[in-house]
């Protein structure tokens, strides 16, 4: 009695791989957004880049610091052998302002050792007055720069948690794939151990019934026990690209997480969308003037120039203009504006310094510029070297969209050639060898367009990461 057709078996084994991958399908799918959502969230890394922005606030806070208003007062008394040598009493409230300084409060300075400059009536006197600098500080000073300098560091801490938060999400994208390509082969390769030994104990019967020769069992058998080879192989290389996945995996608190095996992961995001030329000069575009390494440069061009003005206005002498109103207390109300009180009872000054070689000025302004030419040399080589990236980028992702395409026009020829086979086989041309070969080369192909859809998964967001377009706004 002739056994089951080889066609026959190879459908058998058909069969099987399909129940072995509708089981795969029953566990849960892990897609990759749902993967890069979980690490944006729950990172310590992403955690860390987001307090980069808080901390900026607060610096900025801390520059503003220096405008807040100061009460302060001061109490000395000296008493011997009876004799009051003096009391010296002042309380101040000084308020910065955006130029100058306001200036009010209550001083008494009593007693037969005070400098006669300094008495004042034993009542107290009240003043209250304004330093404003003519010349140097007018512009701009030390308190106006720093706070200057802390809102472009704000900048730059978003620029720089934009940075950290684009390359871990594309480190995270492409363990995602890795592990995606993996697991795909390991259900392959069980697929395809499945069929072979379903084949073997077909061919073993065959064999016992006389149908077929004894070396055909043997090579049935050898390609089997190959094929489980190759499986255990790849069993490992997806568990151990699951735990790379894992590495990325945070759970709240900072606990981390592992990716259970009844998670699978998925191919979608890896069908092909082609980018257009206007839409990759978009991507250009977006880069020149959003991409973190050139934001942090301009951030750091538009500190230097702050600086640059800073030391710029060292090189003007110094002026500082003050007039305070005074009289004894009591005397606040509308009579300190009065034209006669005003010009009867003030105190006023002037100060003036200039430094005769400016060296030290100079020095310094002369460094500022050479920092930014410097500065303006990086931005131009950064940006050549993104853009240059962007179409490295670009033209993977074309070339592995063209490759796809060929590679399923390699798979259906592999099929019809396999299908020829197996008929050459049943009419007694062919045999076990050469079919198993032919099943080799469209196993392998199979598992090729795995691998190319996977690497077409991390060129799409290799794309945006050299765009600097893989961290979420804020």
């Amino acid at each position: 009695m002739r056994g089951v057709p080889f066609v026959i078996l190879y459908l058998l084994g058909s069969l099987v791989s399909k129940a072995v991958a509708q089981g795969v399908d029953s566990l849960k799918v892990f897609t990759i957004d749902e993967y890069m959502m979980q690490i944006a969230v729950h990172h310590p890394v992403a955690k860390g880049a987001n307090q980069l922005s808080e901390q900026a606030r607060q610096e900025i806070t801390l520059a503003r610091g220096s405008f807040d208003p100061v009460a302060a007062s001061k109490f000395y008394k000296k008493e011997f052998k009876g004799k009051d040598y003096y009391t010296l009493w002042d309380n101040v409230l000084k308020v910065p302002l955006w130029i100058g300084e306001l200036k009010a409060g209550y001083e008494r300075n009593v007693g037969a050792n005070v400098n006669a400059e300094n008495i004042t009536p034993s009542e107290g006197l009240n003043y209250v007055g304004i330093s404003v600098p003519i010349v140097q500080g007018l512009l701009i000073d030390e308190r106006r720069a720093t706070l200057q300098l802390a809102r472009q560091a704000q900048e730059l801490q978003e620029a720089e948690r934009a940075k950290i938060i684009n390359k871990l999400l594309f480190d995270a994208a492409k363990a995602y794939w890795d592990w995606a390509y993996s697991y795909r082969r390991w259900q392959q390769l069980q697929e395809s151990y499945q069929l072979a030994v379903v084949r073997w104990q077909g061919i073993k019967e065959r064999v016992e019934q006389g149908d077929l020769a004894a070396i055909d069992a043997v090579e049935a058998e050898t390609e089997a026990l190959n094929r489980l080879a190759l499986l255990k192989q790849a069993q490992v290389e997806s568990k151990n690209a699951a735990l790379m996945a894992s590495n990325f995996m945070w759970g709240e608190n900072n606990t981390p997480l592992e990716i259970p095996e009844s998670v699978r992961p998925s191919l979608e995001g890896t069908q092909i969308e082609p980018v257009t030329s206007e839409e990759l000069q978009q991507l250009v575009a977006s880069a020149q003037e959003n991409h973190p390494d050139i934001a942090k440069l301009q951030v750091k061009l538009r500190q230097l120039d702050i600086e640059r003005r800073f030391s710029q206005n060292k090189l003007l002498p110094k002026l500082n203009l003050e007039y305070n109103l005074i009289g004894p207390r009591g005397t606040i109300g509308g009579r300190w504006l009065e034209d006669t009180y005003m010009t009867n009872n003030y105190k006023m000054g002037a100060s003036f310094s200039f430094p005769l070689f400016l060296r030290e000025e100079r020095a310094k302004l002369q460094i500022t510029r050479l920092k930014i030419n410097a500065t303006n040399f990086q931005i131009s080589q950064t940006s050549r070297e993104n853009q240059n990236q962007l179409q490295a980028a670009y033209n993977e992702r074309q070339q592995l969209e063209e490759q796809i395409v060929l590679q399923e026009q390699i798979i259906a020829n592999a099929s019809r050639l396999l299908a020829g086979e197996l008929q050459r086989f049943e009419i007694g041309e062919s045999s076990v060898f050469l079919v198993n070969t032919r099943e080799a080369t469209l196993l392998n192909q199979q598992i090729k367009l795995y691998e190319l859809r996977a690497k077409y998964g991390k060129a799409k967001y290799q794309l945006q990461w050299a765009a600097g377009n893989l961290a979420p706004e804020r």
